[in-house]
């Protein structure tokens, strides 16, 4: 039997406990997947215990591996303690992500709430489409994310509902003649591309789609340009140079959703709800929903 214990070999077993399997675990510690397949073989050949059995297609803790897990982690504390007392710190960084709609109005609160709650933390920000940022959520790479879900229902839990407004270009003016209507939208898949389809589509009218892009930038730029309308959420404010149509049909709201990772601590979760709770109750506007924190790592 081994003499000593890896730490770092430590930190990936209570990581695949945490975050409930080896590819997600992969993903938190930022190691591929076969270097932390290598770290389980080695605590395995080390301690002469089977840590690990499969039960279909996962891997489960074997009773063995159970009872490692619980030292692992009493090893764990007392060395990061221990670190603590000689003032041997680690920089603690936060990882946010935010769909585009809601960027610009959400993310400095959501800075300078959590670096009021954690004054040594780093926070980086990532700004994405919403399936991409809810991926990288499930899988650790992101901590937390705010999400466009343009459903009743989806991954993690609703914090506002945001209007849905048609725009265009102050020169743009409806097609004559029964002619198709022009729409600029998002790349497909997306909710509020297909949402503005049926919306038109309800209201007797033939659509084209005659731009699309990857991000709201593209988007507005093609509206700017008179191509065509654009349904776009608003989280406060107006896209520059473009001007609301309230001739084309009612489409309602769409949810914005906090996902966060499988094991976040939950201090920064709060932070993160109560920095969206801060922005949204001071803008009438917009309509803040009052939530439990309900935790999740499905992808929306």
């Amino acid at each position: 039997m081994t003499n000593s214990l890896d730490i770092d070999h430590l930190r990936t077993l209570v990581a695949i406990a945490e975050c409930g399997g080896f590819s997600r675990a992969a993903a938190v510690r930022h190691i591929s997947q076969p270097a932390l397949s290598q770290h389980v073989r080695l605590l395995e050949r080390g301690l002469k215990r089977k840590l690990f059995e499969k039960d279909g297609r996962v891997m489960r803790f074997t009773h063995e591996g159970e009872a490692v897990l619980a030292e692992a982690r009493q090893i764990l504390a007392v060395h990061d303690q221990a670190m603590e007392r000689l003032t041997v710190t680690q920089t603690r960084t936060i990882t946010v992500g935010c769909t585009e709609h809601a960027a610009e109005q959400v993310l400095p609160e959501m800075l300078r709430a959590l670096s009021t709650a954690f004054p040594g933390a780093t926070t980086r920000f990532e700004i994405g489409r919403s399936t991409a940022l809810a991926d990288a959520v499930a899988k650790g790479v992101l901590d937390l994310a705010f999400v466009l879900d343009p459903g009743s229902a989806g991954a993690g839990h609703q914090v506002a509902r945001l209007p849905l407004t048609w725009y265009a270009a102050a020169s743009w003016s409806p097609p004559a003649d029964g002619s198709a209507w022009p729409l600029v939208a998002f790349e497909e898949p997306c909710g509020l591309r297909e949402r503005a389809l049926v919306a038109l589509d309800g209201d007797g009218h033939r659509v084209t789609v005659t731009a699309q892009s990857s991000t709201l930038e593209g988007v507005t730029a093609g509206v700017r340009a008179a191509l065509g309308v654009a349904l776009l959420p608003s989280s406060g404010g107006r896209p520059h140079g473009l001007v609301p149509r309230d001739d084309l049909p009612a489409t309602g709201e769409v949810s914005l959703r906090m996902v966060v990772r499988r094991g976040l601590e939950p201090d920064v979760e709060l932070a993160a709800a109560d920095a969206v709770a801060r922005f949204f109750s001071s803008r009438p506007q917009l309509r803040l929903v009052p939530t439990t924190l309900v935790r999740t790592t499905s992808g929306a």
